[in-house]
């Protein structure tokens, strides 16, 4: 009886250490995907920064050429 329980006892024990290793795989497959999504975040934030600076420069120019074509008689079309 004592060998029975001694299998059994390592069959769980092989289980378990099965369970913990896949564990431990998941955790770490998860932080990859983590900082994958972080990185991605922080280039998707900098991209919206750069093109309301973007904008806002552009709506300035706009508005200097038009100055500039009203004072030379210009009429621009859009």
């Amino acid at each position: 009886m004592k060998e029975d329980n001694l299998e059994l006892i390592e069959y769980l024990n092989g289980k378990f250490k099965k369970v913990e290793d896949d564990f431990n795989d998941l955790k770490k497959d998860f932080n990859v995907l983590q900082t994958s999504v972080d990185d991605y975040a922080h280039k998707a934030d900098k991209y919206f920064q750069e093109m309301v600076m973007w904008s806002g420069q552009i709506k300035r120019h706009e508005k200097w050429l038009k100055e500039i074509a009203d004072k030379v008689g210009i009429k621009l079309e859009y």
